[in-house]
């Protein structure tokens, strides 16, 4: 039996989008946690904690797209076609986070409080537009004749804005714990208060969100509630449970690292239901990445340049964040 180049490059694109998620996702919950820190001191010390790594945490969104575009052209076609407004939009927040992060750095006192303005705008606009993309990748795509078919508003539905909201949750959960991770003191005990309001946020919208997939969409419905699929699946949501109450008994007792790992588990978790919801398919709800691939001399092409390259980019993340590891302190950075 042969190699399965398009199961090794959906693993390639799903392990890039994840990677991202988490990378890019306390970047922009750092943003997202601004406007509850008012403080300028403090303020400086959250953009700290990523000012060394977070224009590298987009390497995994390029990859990414780049392996998508290679891999699976027809996924790729119709998603930016489909979802051209959510997408530009969403380049248009990053564009804006990553001008603003820089900026406020150099901006005069007078000035600063509009970078912070925008940095505040793009990582929310940033993020509820990725959420966007997400619940209408679920929902589905309307395709005739290998062409994307539907309105052009198809992705603006009540569904998708949730999941908008969602998503702003999460990465603010992830700015949050990132941040107890990267702190001490007042900035600490703020980021752990904020932590559990926060939680129990996510999980109601996970909960509304695990209601609401199956109740739009019979077939996801049949994938998680059929026999024996049921007994398969069923850890996922137990262990959803299991990682929020750790991650509440690890604010308890004032951990430092536990909080933003059980949330990485959590990420991890909501990705892993996603990927049971529509796997195999890369369009859905019908179309699987065997139909949606590129042919296979392509895919083992491409195969060669990315074993190359993703080993690279995982040693200078891995470095990158060695480098920069510990406590962050106003007046003394690092230690």
């Amino acid at each position: 039996m042969g190699i399965d180049l398009s199961i090794i490059w959906f693993t390639i694109i799903v392990f890039a989008t994840l990677m991202y998620i988490i990378m890019d996702g306390f970047d922009l919950g750092i943003g997202i946690l601004f406007p509850f820190n008012k403080d300028p001191v403090e303020r400086d010390m959250m953009v700290n904690t990523v000012a060394p790594v977070w224009d590298g945490n987009e390497t995994w969104l390029i990859l990414g797209g780049a392996a998508l575009f290679g891999a699976f052209p027809l996924a790729y076609a119709v998603i930016t076609t489909a979802l051209a407004a959510p997408l530009t939009i969403m380049l248009i927040g990053l564009i804006f986070r990553g001008v603003a992060f820089e900026f406020r750095f150099k901006a005069t006192e007078e000035h600063r409080p509009f970078w912070d303005k925008a940095f505040i705008g793009g990582s929310f606009v940033a993020t509820f537009s990725q959420g966007v993309v997400l619940g209408a990748v679920i929902n589905g795509f309307e395709v005739t004749n290998r062409t994307y078919s539907g309105p052009a508003l198809a992705w603006l539905t009540p569904f998708t804005l949730f999941c908008g909201v969602g998503l702003v949750l999460a990465y603010a959960l992830l700015g949050s714990t990132w941040l107890i991770m990267k702190t001490e003191n007042e900035l600490h005990r703020k980021m752990t208060a904020l932590t559990k309001p926060l939680l129990l946020a996510l999980l109601v919208v996970i909960a509304i969100v695990s209601v609401w997939t199956p109740l739009l969409h019979e077939n996801i419905m049949h994938r998680w509630f059929s026999l024996p699929n049921l007994f398969w699946f069923l850890p996922v949501p137990v262990l959803v449970l299991a990682a929020a109450w750790g991650l509440l008994s690890a604010l308890k007792r004032h951990a430092h690292y536990t909080p933003f790992l059980l949330t990485l588990a959590l990420v991890f978790l909501g990705f892993t239901g996603l990927g049971i919801s529509i796997w195999p398919n890369i369009i859905p709800p019908s179309i699987t990445i065997w139909d949606a691939a590129s042919p296979p001399q392509s895919q083992g092409f491409m195969l060669v340049g990315g074993l190359l390259i993703i080993p690279v980019i995982l040693v200078y993340t891995f470095w990158s964040y060695y480098v920069f590891r510990g406590k962050i302190k106003p007046d003394e950075g690092y230690h």
